[in-house]
């Protein structure tokens, strides 16, 4: 295993309360998250499905057309309103990773912030990877990773009040 990365924390605010947030995060996460984000997108189409397991031990799922189905994680902690934990089992190299032992940990809290709900997202674990760990890290904080999504999720829950 890979000496330890350093985790990936950002934070945006949303215009939602905590409770509506964490629903339009993890309960309509295929609203916001870009289809070429996905295992089906990368030839063009859209999922038919992708999704963040609703309770704990559920599977993060996608599915496709024809019957395609991919498994890329599995919800470790679920406190509606409030705190999420998945398993990010998705490879360095973008392949689905089967083994949870070599997958890295997505963690999302949600606090009241007035009106609205700061969202910190932390990625940690990636020397779960292997290796490129520390490459991966970087491709997740650059402008095409974390930040992206999130600002697509915060223009989603924007546009949901």
């Amino acid at each position: 295993m890979a000496q330890h990365v350093e985790p990936v924390e950002l934070t945006v605010t949303v215009a939602a309360l905590p409770d509506r947030a964490f629903d339009l995060f993890q309960a309509r996460f295929g609203d916001w998250w870009p289809s070429d984000y996905t295992f089906n997108g990368a030839d063009g189409g859209a999922p038919a499905f992708i999704g963040i397991g609703g309770a704990e031990g559920e599977l993060c799922t996608e599915l496709g057309p024809h019957g395609f189905r991919v498994d890329w994680g599995r919800t470790l902690t679920f406190h509606a309103g409030a705190h999420l934990v998945f398993l990010w089992q998705i490879a360095p190299d973008s392949t689905p990773q089967p083994n949870p032992d070599l997958a890295s940990i997505v963690e999302v809290r949600f606090a009241p912030a007035g009106a609205a709900t700061a969202v910190t997202l932390t990625h940690r674990a990636f020397e779960r990877h292997g290796e490129g760990a520390e490459d991966y890290r970087a491709e997740m904080v650059s402008e095409y990773g974390w930040p992206l999504l999130l600002e697509r999720y915060r223009a989603f829950v924007a546009a949901n009040p």
